[in-house]
């Protein structure tokens, strides 16, 4: 029986059982100033979560009003109108809100909806917002597709979108680039990591940037960079967790930036390359990786800002001077 066919059957039985339920059939569900009255027996039916919190007599659910956090008020009234009714709603907006609170209730089938409507509006803009939701929530065919996405757009890594990601979601956004540098499977092999071979070098044996160190350079000692010795970690853990957390989102910055070295001057729909963002973030090493692969120092953007105007901007002395000596 199909995850979809048993909640029918069980819904069914629970509108039968409300006819005579009185006051007591009812709860409500609250998402900041929304208020949604509904059925107890039919949220039961369709999610194991109510199902639980009803049976056991939850505080929330003994007083009648059970509180829906980070949810907006009309998802909210979606998540209701499903339960009654098992039909997804086809809104691209609420996807993203509607699978994680999908998730977080058990609601499977609508979960898999959320999922398909996520993969079919895949998009430059939305692609680093997707994966990271697609992991968060282990949606394995969204990520899987997210990933795809990226691999042959790569412009999204230098979109606002990704940007707010590695600063929002660091540790999905790492995820999502461990991911992005793994070979494809037909490529996989016992000598590959001896020749330190990755995708772009595969792909592309006799071009410029394979036969320039510093462009191939950042890639394979990504992937082969030894672990931290014991007195490296202990400074690390020694830091405030707000210090460690701004050290973890530099890395994942830096690694992103060093991931697009083989197409150094994509751009994003404000004209941006990863020159731009680099000088943006102060990453000397990304820039220098990136000059090297052959990034337009000189390119700008819709505003007219070359990466230099961005290192003046934000006095990044060292990339000033990087970007000013030849």
């Amino acid at each position: 029986m199909s995850a979809v066919t048993e909640v029918q059957n069980n819904t069914t039985e629970a509108l039968a059982a409300l006819v005579d339920g009185g006051e007591d059939a009812l709860v409500t569900l609250v998402a900041g100033e929304t208020r949604v009255a509904a059925h107890r027996a039919v949220l039961a039916a369709a999610s194991p979560v109510f199902k639980a919190m009803f049976a056991h007599d939850m505080l929330e659910a003994s007083c009648g009003q059970v509180s829906i956090d980070d949810v907006e008020g009309p998802v909210l009234k979606l998540l209701v109108a499903y339960t009654y009714t098992l039909r997804a709603p086809q809104l691209p907006d609420t996807a993203p809100q509607l699978l994680a609170v999908a998730d977080k209730y058990g609601l499977s089938a609508l979960k898999a909806a959320c999922e398909r409507q996520l993969i079919s509006q895949l998009a430059v803009e939305t692609a680093a917002a997707t994966a990271v939701t697609a992991v968060r929530h282990s949606c394995p065919d969204a990520t899987r597709a997210a990933i795809a996405f990226i691999k042959d757009h790569l412009q999204v890594v230098a979109t606002r979108g990704w940007a707010d990601a590695v600063l929002e979601y660091p540790q999905e956004v790492n995820q999502v680039i461990r991911q992005l540098r793994e070979p494809p499977a037909e490529a996989s092999s016992p000598t590959a990591t001896g020749g330190g071979s990755t995708p772009n070098s595969d792909s592309q044996p006799h071009s410029g940037h394979s036969r320039t160190p510093a462009a191939a350079a950042p890639p394979t000692s990504a992937r082969h960079t030894p672990p931290p010795d014991d007195a490296a970690v202990s400074r690390f853990r020694s830091l405030s967790g707000e210090e460690r957390g701004r050290r973890l989102i530099e890395a994942a910055v830096v690694r992103l930036l060093l991931s697009v070295a083989s197409h150094p001057n994509v751009r994003d729909h404000r004209g941006w390359t990863p020159l731009h963002w680099a000088a943006y973030y102060g990453h000397a090493e990304a820039a220098a990786a990136l000059l090297q692969a052959g990034a337009d120092r000189g390119a700008t953007t819709d505003y007219g800002w070359t990466p230099l105007d961005i290192a003046r901007q934000y006095n990044r002395h060292h990339l000033i001077e990087m970007l000013t000596e030849h």
